[in-house]
C-alpha cells in the first residue's frame, strides 16, 4: 500500500532532500546538492521567494520506505499579476512504479483544483533561475549543479498519465578550441567602436558587486519575452548576489556598458563544479568544500549559466564583445570545453548567438503539462 505524506519541519524536510540520494546511489551521472543548500532554499525564512510564493512537500511511502518525493508549489506573481493559472511542482523523484508517481501527482492536481487553478506543470522551481526539466535524452552524460538528473522511466510515466510536453529544452556544448580569436576581436573592435561601448571585466568580486543590480534588472528586461517568465524580485536579487554572485570567480562574470555606463548585456559562467559535488556527496564539511574550492579554480569545464543583451541591441552582434573577453580569459585558464545550461529549443534567437561555435545538443529535457 502506498501513503502519501506532507512534510514540514526541517526535520522531515532532511528526508525530503535525501531520498534521491538513496535513489541514484553509485549512479556516475547524478550530480547531489548540497544538504545544508537545498534545505535553505525550502526555508521560509530563508528564501524570499517566499513571500511571493508558496509550497509543500511530500514523500510517497511503500511498506513504511520513501519511495518518491514531489513538491507542489503556485507562485502568485505568476499568478496574480501575470494572470497565469498554473500549478507548479517540481524536486519530483520516483522509483519506476506508476502507481507510486500516479499518487505523487494526484496531490498536485489536487491542490491546483483547490486554488482554482487552470493546469499543472512540471517539473520547475520556484522561479526562473531554478532548476528545469525531465531529461529525456542525454542520460549517459554527467549533470550539472543547475539541472535535475532522472532515469530514463521518467518521461515513460508522464506519458502514461497522461500527461503533455508542454516545452522542450536543449543542452549544448562545444569545445574551446571553436572559439575562433581573430574574427571575434575584430567584429568586437567594430562594435565598440560603431556603438561606443566598454566591457567590463573583473578580478575582484567587491569591485563587481555594484554592477550586479543592474544586471538583473537587465536580466529581467532581456528574458520577459520567453515563456513562463517570472520576474526576479528585489529581495530576490540579494539573496542570488549573497548565495552564488559572492561564490563565482568574478572573471568568469562579463558586462557590457554604454558611453553613459548603462549596462546593455551581460554573461554569468562558473566552473563545472560536478565532479566536486560528487566527492562532496551532499556536505560542505570536513572535505567537500576543497573539493569545491579546487574545482573553482582547476576545472576545466565551463558552464555558461546566464547571457543577455538589451532588445534595443539585439541582432547587432553584441555578443561578441562578450565572447571576446571570454576568449582572452578562459585561454589563460586553459579551459577545453564549454557548457551551456537547458536552453527553450524555440529560442531562435539565443541559437543563432551559439551556431558559429559549432555547437552539439548533447540532451535535451522538457516539461509536463495538465490540464485541471
Amino acid at each position: 500500500m502506498i501513503t502519501i505524506k506532507e512534510l514540514t519541519s526541517k526535520k522531515e524536510l532532511k528526508l525530503f532532500v535525501k531520498f534521491p540520494f538513496k535513489l541514484y546511489k553509485n549512479n556516475p551521472f547524478w550530480v547531489p546538492p548540497i544538504i545544508k543548500e537545498e534545505l535553505d532554499s525550502f526555508d521560509k525564512n530563508i528564501n524570499p521567494v517566499f513571500k511571493h510564493a508558496k509550497a509543500r512537500f511530500f514523500i510517497a511511502l511503500k511498506n513504511n520506505e520513501i519511495v518518491g518525493r514531489i513538491a507542489a508549489i503556485i507562485n502568485y506573481t505568476e499568478l496574480n499579476e501575470q494572470k497565469i493559472k498554473k500549478m507548479r511542482f517540481g524536486w519530483f523523484d520516483f522509483i519506476d512504479d506508476l502507481e507510486v508517481s500516479k499518487m505523487l501527482l494526484k496531490k498536485i492536481e489536487e491542490i491546483g483544483i483547490q486554488h482554482q487553478l487552470e493546469f499543472m506543470e512540471g517539473p520547475v522551481g520556484f522561479s526562473n533561475l531554478d532548476k528545469v526539466g525531465v531529461l529525456t535524452e542525454g542520460f549517459d552524460h554527467i549533470g550539472t549543479m543547475i539541472t535535475w538528473y532522472n532515469y530514463p522511466y521518467y518521461k515513460d510515466h508522464f506519458k502514461k498519465l497522461g500527461f503533455n510536453v508542454e516545452k522542450e529544452y536543449l543542452e549544448n556544448k562545444f569545445p574551446f578550441k571553436n572559439v575562433v580569436k581573430e574574427p571575434i576581436e575584430k567584429i568586437s573592435t567594430i562594435l565598440k567602436k560603431r556603438y561606443q561601448l566598454t566591457s567590463l571585466n573583473f578580478t575582484k568580486t567587491k569591485d563587481l558587486m555594484p554592477y550586479v543590480d543592474k544586471m538583473f534588472e537587465l536580466f529581467n528586461i532581456t528574458y520577459a519575452a520567453l515563456p513562463s517568465f517570472v520576474p526576479i524580485s528585489t529581495i530576490e536579487i540579494e539573496y542570488f548576489k549573497k548565495k552564488y554572485i559572492s561564490f563565482i570567480n568574478p572573471e568568469y562574470i562579463k558586462f557590457v556598458v554604454d558611453k553613459d555606463h548603462n549596462m546593455i548585456a551581460f554573461a554569468i559562467t562558473m566552473p563545472s563544479f560536478s565532479k566536486a559535488l560528487q566527492k562532496a556527496n551532499g556536505t560542505l564539511f570536513p572535505f567537500g568544500i576543497f573539493h569545491l574550492l579546487k574545482a573553482k579554480k582547476e576545472s576545466k569545464d565551463v558552464i555558461f549559466y546566464l547571457i543577455g543583451v538589451h532588445p534595443s541591441y539585439q541582432n547587432k552582434g553584441i555578443h561578441a564583445l562578450i565572447f571576446n573577453e571570454y576568449q582572452k580569459t578562459f585561454e589563460e585558464m586553459n579551459i577545453e570545453n564549454c557548457i551551456r545550461t537547458p536552453e527553450l529549443a524555440s529560442n531562435k534567437a539565443i541559437a543563432a548567438v551559439w551556431k558559429n561555435f559549432n555547437p552539439i545538443t548533447y540532451k535535451k529535457r522538457c516539461t509536463y503539462k495538465k490540464n485541471l
